[in-house]
């Protein structure tokens, strides 16, 4: 007697829930963004030019002028208030696990029993967390409680979510947050390495351009396709257009292309035309030969670009979806 697979329901996912479920996926991705880019910058950061690493955070998430209304000098004691403690900080991991906490709150008829029990205690942690959490001493171990938190948060949903629309809307904000980051990291932190001017910055450099990767956590990836050291074409190109890296940007715009074809085809959700359309010209550009041309002076400019069309295309999903 052969088996046969059950098709999930077909009953239209209404609009808020396909909003909610694409931002708990985006916050929760994000705190663990935050939480890495600390602990890396904390790890290679400490030489007499600090001030100048710790910024390099703020310029990531556009925070520069909302850090410097609140905090005189950047540094590990701010900027990581700024970004874990700091309640009124929009781009916080307070607030980015209460915009979390909320969402699953208002899906909790569609996301599992785990989910949400995991994302009440961890919010719990987050909540209980002090300025001695952030001294030297203690500073590693919150943002490996971060990340930790958050890669249970992946674990669980990853083996409980049930595979309907809601969980095609929750992937979809989870790759849109992973392409956004990741253009973002790139953009300011690339020009600054690819120069080098001497034999003697090569070591300074492969310690900076090991934090990049790492900061992706895209470090032992990378070696392994390129054992040999570190390339700007190739980091670029590892980056932006690898088809095997989880945080690379083409690889997530291509999950979710999957995605948007699996609500077109399997439920005949209407609404995927717009995105679908600009995520085709997107793809087309993210190859390695377009980053490699473009690596005389235009890289910023595309990654400018990069960024505009996936804030855009989150609104096309918005738009075509949840409206």
């Amino acid at each position: 007697m052969s088996a046969t697979l059950t098709e999930p329901r077909s009953a239209h996912l209404i609009a808020r829930h396909a909003e909610g479920t694409l931002w708990l996926a985006r916050y929760m991705e994000r705190i663990e963004n935050q939480a890495r880019l600390l602990d890396v910058t904390n790890t290679f950061a400490r030489d007499a030019d600090d001030t100048r690493n710790w910024l390099t955070i703020l310029r990531i998430n556009g925070d520069l002028e909302a850090f410097y209304a609140k905090h005189t000098e950047a540094n590990l004691a701010s900027v990581g208030a700024f970004y874990v403690l700091d309640r009124d900080n929009t781009t916080s991991v307070q607030v980015g696990i209460q915009a979390a906490r909320e969402n699953a709150r208002t899906l909790r008829a569609l996301i599992s029993t785990e989910m949400w029990l995991q994302i009440n205690v961890f919010s719990s942690r987050i909540r209980a967390l002090t300025a001695t959490d952030l001294l030297p001493d203690h500073f590693a171990a919150t943002c490996g409680m971060l990340k930790e938190g958050t890669q249970a948060h992946t674990g669980i949903t990853e083996g409980t979510f049930y595979r309907d629309q809601a969980w095609h809307f929750y992937m979809m904000g989870r790759y849109l947050e992973r392409a956004d980051q990741t253009t973002r990291l790139l953009d300011t932190r690339f020009h600054a390495l690819a120069p080098q001017t001497s034999a003697g910055d090569l070591e300074i450099d492969a310690g900076q351009w090991n934090a990049l990767l790492r900061a992706a956590a895209g470090y032992h990836a990378y070696r392994r396709e390129h054992p040999n050291g570190y390339n700007a074409v190739e980091v670029a190109g590892f980056l932006l257009a690898n088809g095997a890296f989880p945080r690379s940007v083409g690889l997530n715009l291509m999950q979710i292309e999957w995605h948007l074809n699996q609500l077109r085809t399997r439920y005949q959700l209407r609404g995927t035309r717009a995105p679908l359309e600009r995520l085709d010209e997107l793809n087309a550009t993210m190859t390695h030969r377009n980053v490699a041309d473009m690596m005389h002076g235009a890289l910023s400019p595309f990654l400018d670009y990069v960024q505009q069309q996936i804030a855009a295309l989150h609104g096309d999903i918005i738009e075509g979806f949840c409206r």
